[in-house]
């Protein structure tokens, strides 16, 4: 009996996805709740697992197809879990091993070629599209070079010396170009990168924080915070404590703007950019008001971790009521970063760096760090805005305070 693999249903707002990775091949054997197939969404990478145990028969949409929710991409010969294949079963299988992708057949019609002469290099021999392309590949270069009409030379006097052949080009001279299309996350990304610049009247102002007692601080508890609660104590945690507190004092920047209407939002959702081998995603930190220190390091470590293996859940990337972008664990000094619509406010950090600063007219070297706060000009008068980035400065320079909540 054939069952339908079909694209579960996607995330609120999303409307389709693209497929990633084929995990089986038709003809290979498949358990029940195996992971199939890798769709792509515009935030994250999706599973779609087998709805049965038994035979992967076919496969309808290829890799890079566009699918929507529901949509049949497959079937599978399907049996009773638990029951052991039949030696029938393990011949069609068998049989079925060299069977052809959607991607592999279509190019095989193009060039008219015969798969018989081949060479397969995906698993049991079959026959990949990189196999085809290469075969094409190996064709062409086997081709002979076209011939010059032949014309009569004058042949060269005795102290003529031969002309010397033209010499190869260096390796190092050789360029080469290679194109990709673009994931559907990169192009999500482009997309709210233009639109937040085209909808937004986005300014961004400056300042820097001496991060001596953060750092004296960590230094004092890291360990015993690491023993207590088995997760190191890093900077966010305090950035993301500051932001709170600053947010609380000045409403309009954990806001935002929808339609002719402005949200002030009650609660304080703040969005953490991380960097993944996908692009940047920034998952949220969720009612970041009630968490304490170890909380807030927990769930970012266990964010990040996902990040870096894209098992992110949609839910986890969406909504946010303000974003804290780290661009100093990159080694940036300063930046102006771009706003993560809806929301009307992003908080650069940067790279820590000694600098000689003036304190009660003695030059002296501290740690600084300088701060950008992005915010969207329409909703957020400039006074606000300074006075907000001055509230995490100076909650950072006595982080006493950030406990005590003065």
């Amino acid at each position: 009996m054939s069952t339908e693999i079909k694209i579960p249903p996607l995330p609120e707002s999303v409307a389709d996805a693209t497929i990633v990775t084929w995990h089986k091949q038709p003809g290979e054997r498949v358990e029940q709740d195996e992971n199939l197939v890798d769709i792509e969404t515009d935030k994250v990478v999706l599973e779609v697992p087998a709805p049965a145990a038994g035979v992967l028969k076919q496969i309808d949409q290829d890799e890079g197809a566009t699918v929507t929710a529901g949509q049949v991409i497959g079937l599978l010969e399907a049996r009773e879990t638990g029951k052991p294949a039949d030696a029938g079963e393990e011949k069609t299988a068998a049989r079925a091993a060299p069977a052809l992708s959607p991607a592999v057949r279509k190019l095989l019609h193009e060039h008219e070629l015969d798969p018989a002469k081949i060479d397969g290099s995906g698993k049991d021999g079959r026959i990949l599209k990189e196999d085809v392309l290469a075969h094409l590949e190996a064709r062409q270069q086997e081709k002979p070079a076209p011939q010059p009409a032949a014309r009569q030379e004058t042949p060269p006097a005795a102290d003529t010396p031969a002309a010397k052949p033209a010499a190869a080009p260096a390796a190092s001279d050789e360029r080469t170009e290679k194109r990709v299309p673009m994931t559907r996350l990169r192009k999500r990304i482009a997309e709210r990168l233009i639109e937040a610049q085209q909808t937004a009247a986005m300014l961004t102002t400056f300042n820097e924080v001496n991060m001596a007692p953060v750092m004296a601080l960590r230094k004092t508890h890291r360990d015993r915070f690491e023993k207590a609660h088995g997760v190191r104590l890093g900077f966010m945690s305090f950035f993301v404590k500051a932001c709170v507190e600053a947010l609380r004092r000045f409403p309009e920047v954990n806001a935002s703007i929808d339609g002719d209407d402005i949200v002030y939002h009650g609660f304080f959702d703040i969005g953490v950019a991380v960097s993944s081998p996908r692009g940047l995603v920034v998952p949220i930190l969720r009612a970041a008001d009630q968490l304490g220190f170890a909380d807030i390091e927990k769930r970012i470590a266990d964010l990040g971790q996902r990040a870096q293996d894209g098992k992110l859940d949609m839910d986890e990337l969406t909504g946010g009521t303000f974003t804290i972008s780290n661009g100093g664990v990159f080694g940036s000094l300063l930046s102006t970063p771009i706003l993560n619509p809806p929301q009307s406010g992003i908080l650069g950090m940067h790279k820590i760096e000694e600098r000689p600063v003036v304190e009660n007219g003695e030059i002296v070297i501290r740690p600084m760090m300088y701060l950008a706060l992005s915010y969207d000009h329409r909703l957020i008068d400039g006074s606000s805005a300074v006075r907000f980035l001055v509230t995490v400065k100076d909650m950072l320079e006595d982080p006493a305070r950030l406990l005590l909540e003065v």
